[in-house]
């Protein structure tokens, strides 16, 4: 069944399925959000429906809580974010008014996004990316909704695009109940911005039961902004990309760390002499196999997710060892799904035929286990790295990237546990997380290492390699003592006595331990090695490009800085602020940019002083 109305395309799905709908849709942006806005409506309308969604990472826009945030976000959003319609269930979500005959489940959450949103934490479901398939055939799913691409030359084949991660695993299963007489919905929503990715991602349109497909223009994809790279994230960065072996294998994620790392490989492999002055003005000792070196051999990306950051790496010839693809083709990298930004898209759609097929978009079973064929798998992911991020790491090797220690989940595992048990299991492989040391929380600086937390993403069983901006903890095969020491040479300075203080008291350090570098962690330290280059343009704020006009881009920074300064900054910065009544022309787009230029109120004001003291200092 093909149509251009959404209601008759949700009309169809019940038709076929019945009236207890168990729906599957995508993480991120392949969500067919006209399709299931129009099913939300008709299972909303009559209560003889029933419908349960089970999906992950349902994209919302920021929200932003103070005045200042909402000058700088409000435009922002509008421009960025204006023509995309939102999934009516998240709209419901955040109002807490869900119908009571339709459940919304998730395994992965937008990072932050509900946290104070009870209804969200509660049926939020804890599984590794890899367990996804498995969980959608044991709850008995008969329908599955996904936006796909368009051939474009129309020869009757769609692309999965953005999302083959769990829909190629669950296609073996949608045949088995084809054959066993209990056909499930196969929707797809065809959308002309997505991507055509060739290759495992590409599809017969006809093996499709229902096709949405919508006047033209079709609405933009989710595109979330670049948020600026910190020095901090720079220097941890720098230390990871010493640790990326040539002829190597590699995963990242999405972030600011991630585009730092992207950043710090090019450099390592375009400017190499400044690499490694700016490994030896951090300082800190490097493990005895670490890399220096420009790549001569060139990587393979293998990741669960496609970023930008690896479109980066092809273009300046350090993504180019090639594999094999199923069907036999040389690629650069497999990935299982993507999302990014607006930039991001339009180069996957202009890419031209040659250099798109070195991608192959492919499943989740396949970037993040060892399963099937193992033996090519293996002979793959030479020197493989896979590099993430956390949120807290214990003196111990547990590493909680989730989940705050009162239950509330920030995000979900996703894929890391994967990767982290895929690295011990692969021959030469290491799992890498980066964690800031220190961040920040109600205006207080606090470590991001700890002696314990109530929650662990990964097992200190499977304890590798912690990454912080202070150096490197290669934890892996160690005592219990030996990995607190490594872990206390990369925690902040202010928080190493109490750290220490713990590790002793539970006997697990030697009580005349006493650390050789005491006192050397601290962000001005980092500052001093990294801000001249900085300053140089060597280190931008956004080194893979951002979508934020330049004015913009100059005041992301300064903002950020008051969202979180303790108040003896800001007494300083406010009185920078008031210290000259000459305003430069740069600071003077900023003024107007936020609605400052000519303020009227008292509280105006003060947030014009507060900006340009930040403007000032910065």
């Amino acid at each position: 069944m093909r149509s251009s109305d959404p209601v008759r395309c949700a009309e169809a799905i019940v038709d076929r399925v019945g009236r207890d709908i168990v729906l599957a849709i995508p993480i991120g942006v392949g969500k067919p959000v006209a399709l299931v806005n129009a099913l939300y409506r008709l299972v909303e309308a009559d209560r003889r429906l029933r419908l349960r969604i089970f999906t992950g990472l349902s994209l919302v826009r920021p929200a932003y809580r103070t005045s200042l945030e909402q000058r700088f976000v409000a435009p922002l959003l509008d421009r960025l974010f204006g023509g995309y319609p939102d999934l009516a269930y998240t709209t419901a979500l955040r109002r807490r008014d869900l119908p009571p005959n339709i459940e919304v489940t998730e395994f992965f959450l937008q990072a932050g996004a509900w946290l104070s949103n009870p209804d969200v934490q509660r049926s939020y479901t804890g599984l590794n990316y890899a367990q996804v398939a498995g969980h959608l055939k044991r709850i008995g799913t008969n329908a599955f909704g996904q936006l796909v691409a368009p051939h474009p030359q129309g020869q009757g084949r769609i692309s999965l695009s953005s999302n083959t991660d769990v829909t190629l695993d669950m296609l073996p299963y949608i045949l088995e109940r084809r054959a066993a007489d209990r056909p499930p919905a196969l929707a797809a929503e065809i959308n002309a911005n997505l991507p055509y990715m060739p290759g495992a991602a590409e599809i017969d349109v006809n093996a499709c039961d229902v096709v949405l497909e919508t006047e033209r223009p079709h609405y933009p994809l989710f595109a979330p902004p670049k948020e600026p790279v910190s020095l901090a994230d720079y220097a941890m960065a720098l230390y990871a990309a010493t640790l990326i072996k040539d002829a190597g294998t590699l995963q990242i994620g999405i972030g600011s760390f991630s585009d730092a790392l992207t950043h710090a490989l090019i450099l390592r492999h375009t400017r190499n002499s400044e690499f490694r002055a700016l490994i030896n003005r951090l300082g800190q000792p490097l493990p005895a196999d670490a890399e220096l070196s420009p790549f001569s051999v060139g990587l393979y990306g293998c990741t669960e997710m496609l970023v930008d950051g690896f479109l980066a790496l092809m273009r300046r010839g350090i993504l180019r060892r090639c594999v094999a693809a199923a069907d036999g083709r040389a690629v650069v990298m497999h990935a299982g799904f993507f999302v990014g930004n607006q930039a991001f898209y339009r180069e996957l759609k202009e890419m031209p035929r040659e250099a798109l097929e070195r991608i192959e978009m492919t499943a989740i079973s396949f970037t993040n286990t060892l399963e099937g064929d193992a033996a090519s798998k293996r002979a793959q992911r030479t020197h493989a790295r896979f590099v993430n991020t956390a949120m807290v790491a214990t003196l111990l090797g547990a590493i909680s990237s989730d989940q705050l220690e009162d239950g509330r989940v920030v995000s979900g595992a996703g894929g890391q546990h994967d990767l982290v048990a895929m690295a011990h299991s692969l021959e030469g492989a290491r799992s890498i997380i980066g964690v800031r040391a220190t961040r920040r929380s109600n205006r207080r600086t606090v470590s991001n290492i700890a002696w314990r937390y109530a929650n662990a993403t990964v097992p200190r069983q499977l304890r590798d390699i912690v990454v912080t901006e202070y150096g490197i903890a290669d934890l892996r095969g160690k005592s219990d003592r030996d990995v607190i020491v490594a872990m206390l040479a990369v925690a902040d300075a202010s928080f190493q006595p109490e750290l220490l203080a713990a590790a002793r008291s539970a006997g697990k350090v030697e009580p005349s331990f006493r650390l050789p570098r005491s006192g050397s962690n601290r962000a001005d330290t980092i500052n001093a090695a990294l801000a001249p280059a900085r300053h140089e343009g060597l280190l931008p704020d956004f080194p893979l490009g951002s979508e934020m006009s330049e004015i913009e881009q100059a005041i992301a920074a300064p903002l950020t800085f008051l969202k979180s300064a303790p108040y003896g900054d800001l007494a300083r910065t406010f009185l920078a602020g008031l210290a000259s009544s000459a305003v430069s022309p740069p600071q003077q787009r900023a003024l107007e940019r936020l609605a400052l230029a000519s303020p009227v109120t008292l509280r105006d004001r003060l947030l014009r002083v507060l900006l340009l003291g930040a403007l000032r200092r910065g």
